[in-house]
């Protein structure tokens, strides 16, 4: 079961950091999300799979995945519950470059071309690397139905998925931490 109060708890202990950070987007920040040492670990694994699973529940798709690193062990954690509750789930990864040996896929998984997937990312800021895994996906005859993310940090990422006819649905944002986005 998803407990969001718990995940705040522990996103805030073990990945939110203050300083001063350049983000994957370019961006310049006063702090920073380092999520994979909540999805990394097992109770983060559990909460976020749960709830990841919540959000996916009442439309799933046979598929979900994302750009690797950060959405591997999410796709991990919601493939495991799924497969607890003996739900047909699968997963792919996609690559940031393609593979230099074998058949030099950027998609790796059980997948067949015209399936529908969910996109899992661990934070969301522009979009970028999300809207990147769309791509790649969508290159493959697979059919992208949303996006789904740990943690929105209200920048733009929801308005660039919009803008390309895709829902952002979010566990969290920063206002969960009582952190506003910055002033455009």
């Amino acid at each position: 079961m998803y407990d969001k109060e718990a995940l705040i708890a522990l996103v805030k202990d073990a990945a939110l950091t203050f300083g001063e950070f350049t983000l994957a987007s370019g961006k310049k920040a006063s702090f920073y999300l380092d999520c994979r040492k909540v999805t990394l670990d097992a109770r983060g694994a559990r909460l976020i799979g749960a709830g990841m699973l919540a959000l996916l529940r009442s439309d799933l798709p046979p598929l979900v995945g994302g750009m690797a690193i950060g959405a591997d062990p999410i796709t991990a954690a919601i493939l495991t519950l799924a497969g607890v509750e003996n739900l047909p789930l699968r997963g792919v990864m996609v690559r940031k470059e393609s593979k230099q040996h074998g058949t030099g896929k950027y998609v790796e998984g059980p997948f067949a071309a015209g399936e529908e997937i969910a996109i899992v990312e661990d934070v969301v800021t522009t979009g970028g690397s999300s809207l990147l895994a769309i791509e790649r996906c969508e290159a493959v005859g697979l059919r992208v139905k949303r996006v789904l993310a740990i943690v929105d940090r209200l920048e733009g990422g929801r308005e660039a998925f919009a803008a390309r006819g895709y829902d952002l649905q979010t566990l969290l944002t920063i206002r969960d931490f009582g952190i506003e986005p910055p002033q455009a």
